[in-house]
């Protein structure tokens, strides 16, 4: 008897039909490297750049072919009819919203602000100023996690019991010499990224145990290993184990999202983040009754797709083509308490032994 093959799984964000010019403000290293190549592939007009240092602004646009320039955040600022595209520093994101206009569609940087308190006040800005603004959680987004989430809307795997993310690798922390300002890295800047999917996927945890730590090869960063477990009480084991330090090549190294339910199971190989930035095939494996594992074909990769599905999403709820806008300010806000929760639970240690 034949294994039953697998039905056709959605992987891409439809495009929007007619897409707003995009005003960038930023033009650092994930713009030249994600945001910029995205829309250029998706071919969605972006109208200006603005960054602090007028020099790299002009190297992205003639890189990109970007027509303006702007000399000043007002100006950029002052664009009708476009969206804005924030990817500056998490601690200059609120000064930026600030001077928008009221009713902009603005997609910012991810994290949304430098903690809590900061997303709050975002929060209440965007609610203020009527801002249609969302945050850059673009791992949604991407082909594979499109995929994964299509087989669990369509019962292939039935309810979920089991959930992993688990990084053994070398992550070439000094790409992002920033990092080094920054009293947050490893969860609020990359496992964020983990934290807000499985929120998309199985709601909010009840709680969350997590110990995030230094790694001595980078004594300038505050945190680039990190343990958490979600607690979705006794329905469901979730749990990442993320070491950024593997330093003994490429043999063992490992990034996977493990997804496993009562009658099937997914397996996403994280391609992007292994010999990064130039990356490996990123997969999706499935099986379930009556199949074999089947590796599943998806076209693009985490970048720059994840960034395309992003912005479009963005647009067609701006254009009322998409009736949900993903990662609203609204709902990321809830992802940002999530890391806290991390941050607080790491702060305070685990139970002591009894005597």
């Amino acid at each position: 008897m034949n294994p039953a093959p697998l039905p056709a799984l959605s992987h891409a964000w439809p495009l929007p039909s007619r897409p707003r010019p995009i005003v960038i403000i930023g033009a650092g290293g994930i713009v030249n490297d994600a945001h910029l190549p995205a829309y250029r592939k998706a071919g969605f007009p972006v109208a200006g750049i603005f960054d602090i240092d007028a020099a790299r602004a002009q190297a992205a646009a003639r890189k990109f072919s970007i027509p303006q320039v702007f000399a000043a955040l007002e100006e950029a600022a002052a664009q009708p009819g476009v969206v804005f595209d924030l990817a500056v520093p998490p601690e200059r994101t609120f000064g930026v919203l600030e001077q928008l206009p009221s009713g902009a569609a603005v997609l910012m940087q991810k994290p949304m602000g430098t903690d809590l308190e900061e997303a709050r006040r975002i929060r209440r800005l965007c609610r203020d100023r009527k801002l249609t603004a969302a945050v850059n959680f673009q791992l949604r987004f991407s082909p594979m996690m499109l995929a994964m989430r299509d087989a669990v809307a369509k019962g292939l795997l039935g309810p979920i019991l089991d959930l992993e993310v688990r990084l053994n690798l070398r992550t070439a922390w000094e790409l992002f010499p920033f990092l080094k300002k920054l009293d947050r890295v490893e969860i609020q800047v990359h496992s964020i990224h983990y934290l807000d999917w499985i929120r998309s996927l199985l709601g909010e945890p009840r709680g969350v145990y997590a110990r995030t730590l230094p790694h001595p090869s980078f004594p300038s960063l505050k945190s680039t290993r990190s343990s958490i477990i979600l607690d979705y009480g006794e329905a469901v084991r979730c749990c990442l184990s993320l070491n950024h330090h593997f330093e003994f090549g490429p043999k063992h190294e490992a990034a996977a999202v493990t997804v496993q339910g009562s009658k099937g199971a997914g397996i996403i190989t994280l391609g992007l983040l292994l010999n990064y930035p130039d990356g490996k095939p990123e997969t999706v494996e499935l099986i379930t009754d009556g199949s074999e594992w089947t590796q599943v074909p998806i076209e693009g990769r985490w970048f720059p797709h994840g960034f395309i599905g992003r912005m479009a999403n963005v647009q067609r709820f701006a254009a009322g083509e998409d009736a949900e806008l993903i990662a609203s300010v609204e709902d990321a806000f809830k992802t940002m308490a999530l890391v806290e929760a991390c941050y607080q639970s790491s702060a305070s240690g685990g139970t002591p032994i009894p005597e």
